[in-house]
Protein backbone atom coordinates (compact mmCIF):
# COMPACT_ATOMS: atom_id res chain seq x y z
CA UNK A 1 0.00 0.00 0.00
CA UNK A 2 1.26 3.47 -0.85
CA UNK A 3 1.73 5.95 1.96
CA UNK A 4 -1.29 8.21 2.34
CA UNK A 5 -0.76 11.92 1.93
CA UNK A 6 -1.88 14.48 4.50
CA UNK A 7 -4.38 15.82 1.98
CA UNK A 8 -6.26 12.52 1.99
CA UNK A 9 -6.30 12.36 5.78
CA UNK A 10 -7.46 15.98 6.02
CA UNK A 11 -10.20 15.12 3.54
CA UNK A 12 -11.41 12.25 5.71
CA UNK A 13 -11.54 14.43 8.82
CA UNK A 14 -13.33 17.25 6.99
CA UNK A 15 -16.03 14.97 5.59
CA UNK A 16 -16.43 13.27 8.96
CA UNK A 17 -16.87 16.66 10.62
CA UNK A 18 -19.24 18.18 8.05
CA UNK A 19 -21.02 14.99 6.90
CA UNK A 20 -21.16 16.62 3.50
CA UNK A 21 -18.64 16.42 0.65
CA UNK A 22 -19.38 19.86 -0.77
CA UNK A 23 -19.08 21.62 2.59
CA UNK A 24 -15.89 19.71 3.40
CA UNK A 25 -14.41 20.61 0.00
CA UNK A 26 -15.16 24.27 0.68
CA UNK A 27 -13.40 24.07 4.06
CA UNK A 28 -10.31 22.60 2.42
CA UNK A 29 -10.42 24.91 -0.61
CA UNK A 30 -10.76 21.90 -2.91
CA UNK A 31 -13.25 21.02 -5.60
CA UNK A 32 -15.85 18.41 -4.54
CA UNK A 33 -14.61 16.07 -7.24
CA UNK A 34 -10.99 16.35 -6.08
CA UNK A 35 -11.99 15.64 -2.50
CA UNK A 36 -14.16 12.69 -3.54
CA UNK A 37 -11.32 11.28 -5.63
CA UNK A 38 -8.87 11.65 -2.73
CA UNK A 39 -11.10 9.71 -0.37
CA UNK A 40 -11.97 7.10 -2.99
CA UNK A 41 -8.26 6.59 -3.69
CA UNK A 42 -7.52 6.17 0.00
CA UNK A 43 -10.39 3.70 0.43
CA UNK A 44 -9.13 1.71 -2.55
CA UNK A 45 -5.59 1.48 -1.16
CA UNK A 46 -6.86 0.60 2.31
CA UNK A 47 -9.39 -1.81 0.80
CA UNK A 48 -11.90 -0.53 3.36
CA UNK A 49 -14.95 1.69 2.94
CA UNK A 50 -14.67 4.67 5.30
CA UNK A 51 -18.00 6.35 4.51
CA UNK A 52 -21.54 5.26 3.82
CA UNK A 53 -22.80 7.45 0.99
CA UNK A 54 -26.37 8.02 -0.15
CA UNK A 55 -27.89 10.80 -2.25
CA UNK A 56 -29.00 12.49 0.99
CA UNK A 57 -26.38 11.74 3.61
CA UNK A 58 -22.78 10.83 4.36
CA UNK A 59 -21.78 8.95 7.51
CA UNK A 60 -18.76 7.10 8.81
CA UNK A 61 -18.68 3.33 8.69
CA UNK A 62 -17.54 1.50 11.81
CA UNK A 63 -14.09 1.20 10.31
CA UNK A 64 -14.15 4.85 9.29
CA UNK A 65 -15.07 5.99 12.81
CA UNK A 66 -12.18 3.98 14.25
CA UNK A 67 -9.81 5.40 11.61
CA UNK A 68 -10.85 8.99 12.35
CA UNK A 69 -10.46 8.44 16.10
CA UNK A 70 -6.89 7.29 15.55
CA UNK A 71 -5.69 9.85 12.99
CA UNK A 72 -7.30 12.97 14.46
CA UNK A 73 -4.85 13.37 17.39
CA UNK A 74 -1.87 12.76 15.12
CA UNK A 75 -2.98 15.37 12.60
CA UNK A 76 -3.67 17.81 15.42
CA UNK A 77 -0.08 17.39 16.63
CA UNK A 78 1.23 17.91 13.11
CA UNK A 79 -0.76 21.14 12.75
CA UNK A 80 0.47 22.33 16.11
CA UNK A 81 4.07 21.64 15.08
CA UNK A 82 3.54 23.75 11.97
CA UNK A 83 2.03 26.52 14.06
CA UNK A 84 4.91 26.39 16.50
CA UNK A 85 7.34 26.84 13.62
CA UNK A 86 5.17 29.68 12.35
CA UNK A 87 5.74 31.59 15.60
CA UNK A 88 9.42 31.92 14.65
CA UNK A 89 8.56 33.80 11.46
CA UNK A 90 8.75 37.58 11.33
CA UNK A 91 5.09 37.60 10.32
CA UNK A 92 2.46 34.85 10.69
CA UNK A 93 1.05 33.04 7.70
CA UNK A 94 -1.90 30.81 7.05
CA UNK A 95 -5.67 31.29 6.98
CA UNK A 96 -7.86 32.91 9.62
CA UNK A 97 -11.54 31.89 9.39
CA UNK A 98 -14.11 33.99 11.25
CA UNK A 99 -17.86 33.43 11.52
CA UNK A 100 -20.12 36.41 12.20
CA UNK A 101 -23.51 37.82 11.46
CA UNK A 102 -23.31 40.44 8.72
CA UNK A 103 -23.76 43.48 10.98
CA UNK A 104 -20.93 42.39 13.27
CA UNK A 105 -18.62 41.80 10.30
CA UNK A 106 -19.34 45.29 8.97
CA UNK A 107 -18.64 46.84 12.36
CA UNK A 108 -15.10 45.47 12.67
CA UNK A 109 -14.11 44.97 9.03
CA UNK A 110 -12.82 48.41 8.09
CA UNK A 111 -11.00 49.32 11.30
CA UNK A 112 -9.64 45.91 12.33
CA UNK A 113 -9.60 43.37 9.50
CA UNK A 114 -8.19 45.73 6.89
CA UNK A 115 -5.42 46.79 9.30
CA UNK A 116 -4.71 43.12 10.06
CA UNK A 117 -4.21 42.33 6.39
CA UNK A 118 -1.90 45.32 5.95
CA UNK A 119 0.24 44.27 8.88
CA UNK A 120 0.34 40.58 7.99
CA UNK A 121 0.44 40.24 4.19
CA UNK A 122 1.15 36.50 4.39
CA UNK A 123 -2.17 35.85 6.13
CA UNK A 124 -5.40 34.96 4.37
CA UNK A 125 -8.70 35.96 5.99
CA UNK A 126 -12.07 34.35 5.32
CA UNK A 127 -15.16 35.89 6.93
CA UNK A 128 -18.35 33.86 6.62
CA UNK A 129 -21.53 35.76 7.51
CA UNK A 130 -24.66 33.95 8.57
CA UNK A 131 -27.57 34.78 10.82
CA UNK A 132 -27.78 31.37 12.47
CA UNK A 133 -25.65 30.54 15.47
CA UNK A 134 -23.18 27.72 14.85
CA UNK A 135 -20.53 25.72 16.67
CA UNK A 136 -17.37 27.43 15.39
CA UNK A 137 -15.16 24.51 16.40
CA UNK A 138 -17.29 21.89 14.68
CA UNK A 139 -17.54 24.01 11.53
CA UNK A 140 -13.82 24.72 11.33
CA UNK A 141 -13.64 28.40 12.30
CA UNK A 142 -10.87 30.04 14.33
CA UNK A 143 -13.21 32.52 15.96
CA UNK A 144 -16.58 34.22 15.85
CA UNK A 145 -18.20 37.63 16.29
CA UNK A 146 -21.45 37.85 18.24
CA UNK A 147 -22.94 39.85 21.08
CA UNK A 148 -21.13 39.27 24.34
CA UNK A 149 -24.26 37.87 26.01
CA UNK A 150 -24.53 35.22 23.26
CA UNK A 151 -20.98 33.88 23.48
CA UNK A 152 -20.88 30.27 24.74
CA UNK A 153 -19.46 29.94 28.23
CA UNK A 154 -16.67 27.61 27.17
CA UNK A 155 -15.20 30.25 24.86
CA UNK A 156 -12.75 33.08 25.53
CA UNK A 157 -14.37 36.42 24.65
CA UNK A 158 -12.78 39.78 23.86
CA UNK A 159 -15.19 42.76 23.91
CA UNK A 160 -15.12 44.80 20.71
CA UNK A 161 -16.76 48.18 20.33
CA UNK A 162 -19.24 50.16 22.39
CA UNK A 163 -22.50 49.07 23.96
CA UNK A 164 -25.52 49.26 21.68
CA UNK A 165 -28.51 51.55 22.22
CA UNK A 166 -31.72 50.91 20.32
CA UNK A 167 -34.11 53.49 18.89
CA UNK A 168 -37.78 53.07 17.98
CA UNK A 169 -38.25 54.97 14.72
CA UNK A 170 -40.68 55.54 11.87
CA UNK A 171 -41.01 57.81 8.84
CA UNK A 172 -42.78 61.12 9.58
CA UNK A 173 -45.43 60.16 7.00
CA UNK A 174 -46.34 57.11 9.06
CA UNK A 175 -47.66 59.37 11.83
CA UNK A 176 -49.70 61.60 9.52
CA UNK A 177 -52.95 59.92 10.57
CA UNK A 178 -51.72 58.02 13.63
CA UNK A 179 -50.89 59.12 17.19
CA UNK A 180 -47.31 58.76 18.34
CA UNK A 181 -46.77 56.08 21.00
CA UNK A 182 -45.91 57.40 24.47
CA UNK A 183 -45.46 54.02 26.18
CA UNK A 184 -44.52 50.60 24.80
CA UNK A 185 -48.09 49.38 25.23
CA UNK A 186 -49.19 52.02 22.71
CA UNK A 187 -47.29 50.01 20.07
CA UNK A 188 -50.03 47.40 20.24
CA UNK A 189 -52.18 49.80 18.21
CA UNK A 190 -49.53 50.26 15.51
CA UNK A 191 -47.97 48.40 12.58
CA UNK A 192 -44.49 47.33 13.64
CA UNK A 193 -41.73 45.89 11.48
CA UNK A 194 -40.58 42.71 13.18
CA UNK A 195 -37.06 41.29 13.07
CA UNK A 196 -35.92 37.68 13.19
CA UNK A 197 -32.91 36.84 15.33
CA UNK A 198 -30.05 34.47 14.54
CA UNK A 199 -31.69 31.83 16.72
CA UNK A 200 -34.73 31.91 14.40
CA UNK A 201 -36.97 33.52 17.01
CA UNK A 202 -38.87 36.76 16.40
CA UNK A 203 -37.33 39.53 18.49
CA UNK A 204 -39.44 40.73 21.41
CA UNK A 205 -38.87 44.48 21.66
CA UNK A 206 -37.10 45.33 24.89
CA UNK A 207 -37.49 48.49 26.94
CA UNK A 208 -36.12 50.04 30.11
CA UNK A 209 -37.66 52.91 32.05
CA UNK A 210 -36.74 54.21 35.52
CA UNK A 211 -34.59 51.14 36.04
CA UNK A 212 -37.32 48.67 35.17
CA UNK A 213 -36.89 46.37 32.15
CA UNK A 214 -39.73 44.95 30.07
CA UNK A 215 -40.33 43.29 26.71
CA UNK A 216 -43.22 43.28 24.27
CA UNK A 217 -44.32 41.08 21.39
CA UNK A 218 -45.30 43.80 18.94
CA UNK A 219 -47.89 43.39 16.19
CA UNK A 220 -46.87 43.56 12.55
CA UNK A 221 -47.30 42.00 9.15
CA UNK A 222 -43.69 42.29 7.95
CA UNK A 223 -40.77 40.23 9.31
CA UNK A 224 -37.19 40.91 8.17
CA UNK A 225 -33.72 39.76 9.24
CA UNK A 226 -31.45 42.18 7.39
CA UNK A 227 -30.61 45.69 8.60
CA UNK A 228 -30.84 47.45 5.24
CA UNK A 229 -34.26 45.95 4.53
CA UNK A 230 -35.46 47.07 7.96
CA UNK A 231 -34.22 50.58 7.28
CA UNK A 232 -35.80 50.69 3.83
CA UNK A 233 -39.12 49.49 5.23
CA UNK A 234 -39.09 52.14 7.96
CA UNK A 235 -38.15 54.89 5.51
CA UNK A 236 -41.00 53.80 3.24
CA UNK A 237 -43.49 54.37 6.05
CA UNK A 238 -44.53 50.71 6.29
CA UNK A 239 -44.39 50.77 10.07
CA UNK A 240 -42.39 51.39 13.22
CA UNK A 241 -38.97 49.76 13.50
CA UNK A 242 -36.68 49.09 16.44
CA UNK A 243 -33.09 49.60 15.30
CA UNK A 244 -29.65 50.46 16.71
CA UNK A 245 -29.29 54.20 17.23
CA UNK A 246 -25.99 54.18 15.32
CA UNK A 247 -27.76 52.74 12.26
CA UNK A 248 -30.43 55.47 12.13
CA UNK A 249 -28.55 58.57 13.24
CA UNK A 250 -28.11 59.83 9.68
CA UNK A 251 -31.83 59.42 8.98
CA UNK A 252 -32.76 61.16 12.23
CA UNK A 253 -30.52 64.10 11.34
CA UNK A 254 -31.92 64.24 7.80
CA UNK A 255 -35.52 63.98 8.98
CA UNK A 256 -36.29 60.82 6.98
CA UNK A 257 -36.97 59.02 10.25
CA UNK A 258 -38.18 60.27 13.62
CA UNK A 259 -37.65 58.71 17.01
CA UNK A 260 -40.28 57.86 19.60
CA UNK A 261 -40.10 56.29 23.07
CA UNK A 262 -36.57 57.61 23.58
CA UNK A 263 -37.06 57.52 27.37
CA UNK A 264 -37.67 53.79 27.16
CA UNK A 265 -34.49 52.88 25.23
CA UNK A 266 -32.38 50.04 26.71
CA UNK A 267 -28.65 49.60 26.26
CA UNK A 268 -27.42 46.17 25.18
CA UNK A 269 -24.15 44.31 25.39
CA UNK A 270 -21.21 44.98 23.13
CA UNK A 271 -19.89 42.76 20.41
CA UNK A 272 -17.23 40.23 21.29
CA UNK A 273 -14.71 38.22 19.32
CA UNK A 274 -14.56 34.72 20.77
CA UNK A 275 -12.43 31.66 20.24
CA UNK A 276 -11.98 28.20 21.81
CA UNK A 277 -10.32 28.07 25.21
CA UNK A 278 -7.54 25.77 24.08
CA UNK A 279 -3.93 25.76 25.17
CA UNK A 280 -2.42 26.33 21.73
CA UNK A 281 -3.49 29.30 19.61
CA UNK A 282 -2.24 29.73 16.05
CA UNK A 283 0.14 32.58 15.29
CA UNK A 284 -2.40 34.20 12.98
CA UNK A 285 -5.19 34.07 15.54
CA UNK A 286 -2.84 35.36 18.24
CA UNK A 287 -1.90 38.32 16.03
CA UNK A 288 -5.56 39.10 15.35
CA UNK A 289 -6.39 38.99 19.07
CA UNK A 290 -3.48 41.31 19.84
CA UNK A 291 -4.61 43.78 17.19
CA UNK A 292 -8.21 43.68 18.39
CA UNK A 293 -7.17 44.40 21.97
CA UNK A 294 -4.88 47.18 20.76
CA UNK A 295 -7.69 48.75 18.77
CA UNK A 296 -10.12 48.47 21.68
CA UNK A 297 -7.65 50.27 23.97
CA UNK A 298 -7.18 53.03 21.39
CA UNK A 299 -10.94 53.33 20.93
CA UNK A 300 -11.47 53.90 24.63
CA UNK A 301 -8.71 56.49 24.96
CA UNK A 302 -8.76 58.21 21.58
CA UNK A 303 -12.43 57.77 20.59
CA UNK A 304 -11.53 55.89 17.39
CA UNK A 305 -14.78 54.60 15.87
CA UNK A 306 -15.72 51.12 14.79
CA UNK A 307 -18.25 50.78 12.00
CA UNK A 308 -21.97 51.19 12.75
CA UNK A 309 -23.26 48.96 15.54
CA UNK A 310 -25.75 46.70 13.77
CA UNK A 311 -27.46 43.76 15.49
CA UNK A 312 -28.41 41.52 12.58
Amino acid sequence: MHKSGLVELEAVLAVARRENFRAAAHDLDMSPSALSNAIAGLEQRLDVRLFNRTTRSVSLTEAGAQFVEQIAPALSRIHQAVENINTHRDTPSGTLRINAYAGAARQVFTPVVTEFMKRYPDMQVEIVTQTQFIDIVEDGFDGGLRHLDDVPRDMIAIPAGPAMEFAVVAAPAYFTNRPKPHTPDDLLQHDCIKSRLGSGAIYRWEFEHNGLASSLEVPGKLVLDEINLLLDAARAGIGIANLPLSAVQHDLAAGTLMRVLADWAPVFSRLAFYYPSRKHVSAGLRAFITLLREFETRRQHEDIPYGPVIPF
